[in-house]
């Protein structure tokens, strides 16, 4: 605070490093903004949206790194005079750029060294824009022009770098996320104050964490999808059953719900280490159907009814099914409570963990039973007759 409040108009942020692989510098807000067009109408576009990005308190220093402040100094020719002396506008260019930027012309030795001979103004004669105005340019019959009399010179700025993305003219707006403000929340704004300033001439990609979050999200459905079926077919061979497995995958989405409850709690979002977090969450939260469903298909066997076997089943299980989330909890509760390097992945992690095994185990309690009476199919002891 005493280096913050002793330096005026110093900009800082305090951040964890990253443990993606990237650059400290790198922000976690990057989108590309690409168009066919020139860089000073994508210029006007990405003005207008720094200057509602930076009304917007969720995000943190946002910056572009398209800025037209760089002095250029354009040659306008007039064509119709300089073709009138038989003078190209390509001599024009040659003379400029020989004149200015120098040309190897040839080459001399002396000794056992070679040296370059470079024709170039000197310095003192190309300080001033009005100086190209005193070069002269070979006309018809060898006559000698100066170039003030052809062209006409215009100061503007343009961009320091031309920056190109997928082969188009891009400009990178982006910025760091206050706490509380997710990372979809923020591209969402972006692409839709990007709409309003373009109206749809712009194109989007992103890059860094940006561009993980959008390829993550897209596949995180696939992948939770794959993850439900591949467990439900391991439960049909085991249990012999294609119902069983369904009473036990009620567990899934109560443990989901207490999983973003405590994100929503904690300030986390959905990020790549959060989804990393719900998978893991699937197979652990499904272990407490198994140990209910597994033991009230016992307990049938036995003779019990449906409801006294699932009551049971679950008053008698209830220990280790606390003792496993217990141990699931307190392992978890160093990753949500971590600190330094690479934390805020961990920390989300955790409060996956934490509050999907929390809610999922207490109403797993109550819901499997209630599905199990109604859903499970009737296993009878052997040898007892099937009624007609």
């Amino acid at each position: 605070p005493q280096l913050y409040g002793g330096i005026t108009g110093l900009m800082s942020v305090a951040i964890n490093p990253l443990s993606l692989g990237q650059s400290p510098l790198s922000k976690s807000l990057q989108v590309v903004l690409q168009t066919t067009g020139s860089y000073e109408q994508l210029a006007g576009v990405v003005d207008q949206v720094m200057a509602k990005a930076g009304q917007n308190p969720g995000l943190v220093f946002p910056d572009s790194d398209l800025k037209l402040n760089k002095p250029e100094l354009k040659v306008d020719v007039d064509r119709e005079k300089a073709a009138s002396m038989d003078i190209g506008v390509d001599t024009i260019g040659r003379t400029l750029e020989t004149m200015l930027g120098g040309r190897e012309v040839t080459r001399f030795k002396r000794g056992t060294e070679q040296y370059d001979v470079m024709v170039q103004v000197a310095d003192v004669d190309r300080r001033d824009p009005s100086d190209l105005t005193n070069i002269y340019v070979r006309g018809r019959a060898d006559q000698m022009v100066q170039l003030g009399n052809l062209v006409q010179l215009r100061e503007t700025v343009a961009p320091k770098e031309l920056n190109h993305f997928n082969k188009l003219r891009s400009a990178t707006i982006s910025a760091n996320l206050a706490p509380g403000y997710s990372l979809g929340e923020a591209l969402a704004y972006i692409q839709q104050l990007v709409e309003e300033a373009s109206g749809g001439d712009i194109q989007l990609d992103y890059t860094g964490e940006s561009r993980e979050f959008r390829e993550s999200g897209s596949t995180l459905l696939f992948v939770f999808i794959l993850a439900l079926a591949f467990i439900y077919l391991v439960l049909a061979a085991q249990f012999e059953s294609f119902i069983d497995p369904l009473i036990i995958l009620v567990t899934v989405p109560l443990a989901i719900g207490g999983a973003l409850s405590a994100l929503h709690l904690t300030g986390g979002t959905i990020s790549i280490y959060s989804q990393v977090g719900m998978i893991t969450l699937v197979g652990l939260i499904t272990k407490h159907g198994i140990l209910i469903v597994e033991f009230a298909n016992r307990m049938q066997l036995q003779g019990m009814s449906r409801m006294e076997a699932v009551i049971e089943a679950a008053a008698l299980r209830l220990r280790p099914i606390l003792m496993t989330t217990a141990a699931m909890v307190l392992g978890a509760i160093p990753l949500a409570l971590a600190s330094g390097a690479g934390a805020e992945g961990r920390e989300q992690i955790g409060w996956v963990i934490v509050g999907g095994m929390t809610l999922g185990t207490l109403l797993t309690l109550f819901v499997v039973p209630m599905a199990y009476s109604w859903l499970a199919r009737v296993h009878r002891p052997e040898g007892d007759p099937v009624s007609a």
